[in-house]
């Protein structure tokens, strides 16, 4: 009987409807090879004698589901690799930027770093020379305090002197008019000047 029905395939007309043909496969779904051969859905004749009147149609295996599937698994699994590549290429981005702010960072603190040794460097070259003038300052103002101690020493000593001599002149001008004032009275005569010890 599987021969026969082969057979009355080819013999009978076919309808008037062409078969639907299969859609063509999308670019990236398998075909398959072109010597395997598709099966075929054939309506058995039923046990009463076929009506020659009456072509059989050959009814193919709609594959609409497995078509749609193999579609929607092509527009799905498009739609996943174009997600991958997205997600690749943000990852992407964000690795570079994370990396680019990575840079950045490090170099501000290294920049900063740098500033701050550069400022404690300042500040103690800063203080030492400060230091070293102050102590400068202190060794002048000691030996200033030193020189002023000697000068008003110096002073000291003049005037003693000069209040020395004026002391000694006194004396001797005393000394003097008590000898005249006895040499007048020994003698008995006056002072021709009155006012002559005053005048000089």
């Amino acid at each position: 009987m599987a021969e026969e029905e082969p057979k009355k395939l080819e013999t009978e007309a076919p309808s008037s409807e062409p078969p639907p043909s299969a859609p063509p496969p999308e670019p990236g779904e398998a075909q398959p090879p072109k010597d395997v051969v598709q099966e075929r859905a054939v309506i058995p004749p039923p046990d009463e004698k076929p009506d020659d009147s009456k072509a059989l149609a050959v009814v193919e295996k709609a594959p609409e589901r497995g078509e749609k599937k193999s579609s929607e698994g092509s527009v799905n699994r498009d739609a996943v690799l174009a997600r991958v590549a997205t997600e690749k290429r943000l990852s992407l981005v964000r690795a570079w930027e994370e990396s680019e702010k990575s840079k950045a960072e490090n170099k501000a603190h290294k920049k900063l770093s740098s500033i701050g040794a550069w400022e404690n460097t300042m500040k103690a070259t800063v203080e030492a020379e400060l230091k070293k003038d102050e102590e400068k300052l202190e060794k002048e103002k000691a030996q200033y305090v030193e020189k002023m101690k000697n000068k008003v020493a110096l002073i000291h000593k003049s005037a003693e002197e000069k209040r020395a001599m004026i002391e000694a002149k006194r004396g001797e001008d005393l000394l003097k008019a008590e000898e005249m004032a006895a040499k007048w009275r020994a003698t008995g005569t006056s002072p021709t000047k009155l006012l002559g010890c005053f005048g000089s």
